[in-house]
């Protein structure tokens, strides 16, 4: 599979997967993954995620809720995580394969252009 920057991945559409589709190797996920910003593999390589600090707990729902919309449109729903009312995660893979494809990459990529309020000092 084709290592694709951040700017090529957000152009991109998520496509149904019904499985069928082969997930991303271990090698394939790493170097996808150094096109992104603070993204990581977690459940032994079979999932991405990304932790940010936001402000407050609203901060935290607003981002939640802008990423929902991005998510929609594409058709493909990451995992929220909101813990200590201002420590915000998501994590992405695809079901339907048990593993990562190129839609978490893409949605990925389109989440990390969703502005969000973090707590000051936090990157």
């Amino acid at each position: 599979m084709e290592t694709l920057t951040s700017d090529q991945l957000t152009k991109k559409k998520c496509l149904p997967c019904e499985g069928g589709v082969q997930p991303y190797t271990a090698a394939e996920s790493a170097d996808q993954l150094g096109q992104l910003d603070g993204w990581y593999l977690t459940h032994e390589g079979q999932r991405i995620r990304k932790d940010w600090t936001v402000r407050h707990f609203m901060a935290g729902l607003d981002f939640f809720n802008r990423v929902a919309e991005v998510a929609e449109e594409d058709g493909h729903h990451p995992d929220l995580h909101i813990a200590g009312y201002r420590n915000v995660s998501i994590e992405l893979w695809t079901h339907a394969i048990g593993g990562l494809s190129e839609n978490d990459f893409i949605l990925a990529a389109k989440i990390d252009r969703i502005p969000i309020d973090r707590k000051p000092d936090v990157q």
